[in-house]
């Protein structure tokens, strides 16, 4: 499966890189314009396409894992609405103008912060459904505060700034979006591969996973804290990005024969390769002063598997 995977991310990459009228021609012909083009536009985007899906399709997996649930995705522990309400603040206050790097830090700001105040609500007590209703409760009040700053925005631009990035984009991406993403989005990686071994153990139910070692308080936090920071960085340098970390895992459940510990790494790769096939799509699709965001797109693509998924869980259910 892993050698399918590869393929995969390699013919997403190529679709990635010529969609959108690249003069590829020009570039084989040694035109400077088309290297120009292809190394500081198309390679940046490619490779935080690739980061993005991979955080979280990885995270997505490893949620998927611990609340032993196929519909948990990053959004359910609230750190994507987290990190989009800093980015929103910042739009909102005028603060983006003052240098590129703010906007970022501030979205990665409000995703440490949703993560501190879900472990505070979750207490160290907390079990799977504590922890899940904390999430939900800390992304329905981070959605409320985006909510509230775009009913009282204005700024007319800061409002279309503030949609804009909600819907999540690759555009204008350079390799500063690159290099301010992937240390995080692979530290939080690692962090999330460390609980491969407890993601195994909580498949036989909490009390299964305390009988044989596993403290349930240091999966959490290595939980929250691998998600917030790969899912924040992701967040923070191409808005909000749905259904990647949902769908990609339920896909490829069955090919590991169903151990949470083995869909991992497979999830990254499969994010990885479905978020620049879904950023291709949105260059060919797109007319001419009218883009498609990204978010849109994995909307399009999620939602009628997830209609799907409700569907087979109905008929599965006794």
């Amino acid at each position: 499966m892993l050698l399918v995977l590869l393929v995969a991310v390699l013919l997403s990459a190529v679709l990635n890189l010529v969609a959108g009228g690249f003069p590829l021609a020009s570039w084989l012909a040694g035109d400077e314009a088309a290297g120009l083009i292809l190394m500081e536009l198309r390679f940046p985007r490619m490779g935080l396409g690739f980061l993005v899906g991979a955080a979280l399709g990885l995270s997505g997996a490893a949620l998927q894992g611990y609340f032993r649930n196929p519909l948990a995705d990053p959004g359910v522990v609230g750190v994507t609405a987290s990190a989009g309400f800093g980015a929103v603040a910042t739009l909102y206050f005028g603060l983006s103008a003052l240098a590129v790097w703010v906007l970022p830090i501030a979205a990665m700001a409000g995703a440490a912060l949703g993560a501190f105040a879900l472990l505070l609500i979750a207490g160290r007590g907390a079990n799977a459904t504590t922890l899940i209703l904390s999430g939900v409760a800390v992304g329905a009040l981070a959605n409320s505060l985006v909510a509230l700053a775009m009913n009282f925005s204005s700024n007319p631009w800061a409002l279309s700034e503030i949609a804009y990035w909600l819907m999540g984009s690759l555009r204008n991406t350079s390799w500063t979006e690159v290099q301010f993403a992937l240390p995080m989005v692979v530290i939080g990686g690692l962090i999330l591969l460390t609980t491969r071994p407890a993601l195994d153990a909580l498949a036989m139910g909490e009390e299964g996973a305390r009988a044989v070692g596993v403290s349930l308080r240091s999966v959490q936090i290595r939980l929250v804290a691998g998600t917030a920071l790969a899912v924040g960085a992701s967040a923070a340098v191409a808005g909000a990005i749905g259904f990647v970390g949902l769908v990609v895992p339920h896909i490829l459940r069955r090919y590991v024969r169903y151990q949470p510990s083995q869909l991992l790494f497979p999830s990254a790769l499969g994010g990885g390769a479905l978020l620049m096939l879904a950023d291709a799509m949105t260059r060919i699709v797109s007319g001419d002063g009218v883009p498609l965001y990204l978010g849109v797109m994995t909307a399009l693509i999620g939602v009628p598997f997830f209609f799907h998924l409700i569907r087979t869980s109905a008929r599965l259910a006794p």
